[in-house]
């Protein structure tokens, strides 16, 4: 079976995975896509210079020349969406890299060789999650101040204790399975044997959870911009671009509107497409 698995058709098995999706899962995907094409293309299919001050083209409606109107300071709103899609889904993706890379090392390690380093970082897993997100997110930033860094590195450190206790948790459900006492009978040392066979079962796992938290982590980024203690302006971002609207909420709300269905639909992407990985990729959920 294993040897049937490994040399069967990898793009049959794409072709099937995408043929049994959802509406949601391809709406997802879709958007996805889209939102990611326009985050790694914007400095070419952006018009203007999204940093660019123009004064004398302050607060213009939407038309040829500027297709989403102008801000308060002329800038052009196209072109600051379309930068502020890289800033914004590049710090989500940092920031859950190193949420994933923090979670699993250390989760993997208690899960794996349990004992008393196990109980101590649970421990330490226990008094992270014990401070409510936010707050800890905002402790964390007054510490090391403002800054696009600073704000991927406090939400990384508020979450990473979540994804290692989830990791903790799938690593004892597995390490003592027959082929993983195969493997240490036949001398496969420890990390060899945690790498090549707890790694690829928990990953999976964890990936389809870590799609599902993208959207939260999203709304953390922009809501610390929004208050002034993440991207600092004149940056591109939809949280700080929501930031400087806010005294033209009555009379130009389409600055606010733009910026902040961005961030709508890339939760939204995100959170179909979590579903359906769920669906499909989880084996604890029956079909």
């Amino acid at each position: 079976m294993s040897t049937y698995l490994m040399n069967s058709d990898q793009g049959l098995v794409r072709k099937s995975f995408l043929a049994t999706l959802s509406i949601s899962g391809w709406i997802g995907l879709i958007l996805l896509l889209f939102l990611g094409s326009c985050a790694i293309f914007a400095p070419w299919l952006a018009p203007y210079d999204p940093s660019e001050i123009n004064l004398s083209a302050r607060l213009m409606p939407m038309s040829s020349k500027h297709w989403l109107g102008t801000d308060h300071l002329g800038r052009d709103m196209l072109s600051r969406i379309l930068h502020g899609a890289s800033v914004s889904l590049g710090a989500v993706f940092v920031t859950l890299v190193l949420m994933l890379l923090a979670g699993v090392t250390l989760g993997g390690v208690a899960g794996f060789v349990g004992g008393r380093t196990d109980q101590a970082i649970m421990r330490v897993c226990d008094v992270f999650m014990t401070f409510p997100t936010v707050v800890f997110a905002l402790f964390m930033v007054a510490i090391l101040g403002t800054g696009l860094t600073n704000v991927i590195i406090a939400i990384a450190v508020t979450h990473w204790a979540w994804y290692a206790r989830i990791t903790r948790g799938l690593v004892i459900s597995v390490r003592h399975s027959d082929y993983l006492r195969a493997a240490r009978l036949s001398g496969v040392p420890p990390v060899q044997r945690f790498i090549r066979h707890i790694l690829p079962s928990v990953m999976v796992q964890l990936l389809v959870l870590a799609t599902l938290d993208i959207g939260h982590v999203m709304l953390h980024v922009s809501g610390l911009s929004f208050l002034g203690l993440g991207v600092q302006s004149p940056t591109p971002e939809w949280g700080v671009m929501i930031n400087d609207a806010r005294q033209f909420v009555w009379t130009h709300p389409m600055l606010l509107v733009w910026p902040g269905l961005c961030i709508f639909l890339s939760v939204m992407s995100f959170n179909l497409l979590g579903d359906t990985l769920r669906d499909k990729l989880d084996p604890n959920l029956g079909h």
